[in-house]
């Protein structure tokens, strides 16, 4: 293809890896460690935020959970990684010393958390009011009829945008580089340099992250296929949640 060499990558780096193909591969471990990582966190703290969001007569878990989200959804996530990366342990000394990689973690999460909390607050509050007042009705406290009714509702309504963020966490994993972790994208600019063949670095590096999110997307859409329930669709309409 063109002037294009392939055979870059069999070629030694000089480092822990024999062939620039192996080092690839590594890089893109850490680029799935970080963004699995990431996305756990985001699924457990955004499912928080957005379940705070919607309690009944708890004015300020709500207003809480409106300025988390405020708050990580309007700061640029280059920006919150070197918050976190300098500011954070600065601050807070149970910070310092804790692992680049526990920090950018918690940064991407956090910043995807905010978009996750939003999703399953309209997904709750689109569900029919008659759903929590059953829940009520047969005894249920106010965690137990999110556990066992709306819950289960609102996350096979909003799985598409899930979709879209578990997809979105690998491609933004990408600004892990400026806090050095190596993965794909330093692996591209350290690489490139080194060879001077950045067009043959980048082009693989794209290659595994399309990789990446497509594997995702058909993960999420068979779970989105097993699991849903016609006639429901998430909006961001309110309710009586």
């Amino acid at each position: 293809m063109g002037n294009w060499d392939w055979q870059v990558f069999l070629q030694d780096p000089g480092g822990k890896d024999p062939t620039y193909w192996q080092w690839m591969m590594s890089a893109w471990g850490w680029t799935v460690s970080v963004a699995l990582s990431a996305l756990v966190v985001a699924l457990v703290v955004g499912s928080l935020v957005g379940v705070l969001r919607t309690l009944p007569n708890s004015p300020g878990w709500v207003r809480f959970g409106n300025a988390w989200v405020e708050l990580f959804r309007n700061i640029p996530l280059l920006v919150q990684i070197f918050l976190w990366y300098h500011v954070v342990p600065a601050l807070f000394t149970v910070m310092r010393g804790v692992p680049p990689f526990v920090l950018v973690v918690l940064a991407l999460g956090f910043f995807t958390s905010a978009r996750i909390a939003e999703q399953l607050r309209a997904g709750i509050q689109a569900l029919p009011r008659g759903q929590r007042y059953a829940g009520m009705a047969v005894g249920f406290t106010t965690w137990q009829y999110y556990r066992y009714v709306i819950l289960p509702m609102a996350y096979r309504m909003i799985l598409p945008p899930l979709t879209s963020e578990s997809m979105n966490i690998f491609k933004n994993s990408s600004v892990a580089f400026a806090v050095s972790i190596a993965e794909l994208t330093q692996f591209a600019m350290q690489a490139g340099e080194e060879t001077a063949r950045p067009v043959e670095m980048y082009a693989g590096v794209t290659l595994l992250y399309v990789i990446s999110a497509l594997t995702i997307n058909r993960i999420m859409t068979f779970i989105e296929k097993r699991v849903r329930v016609p006639g429901f669709v998430a909006s961001g309409g309110t309710g009586g949640h």
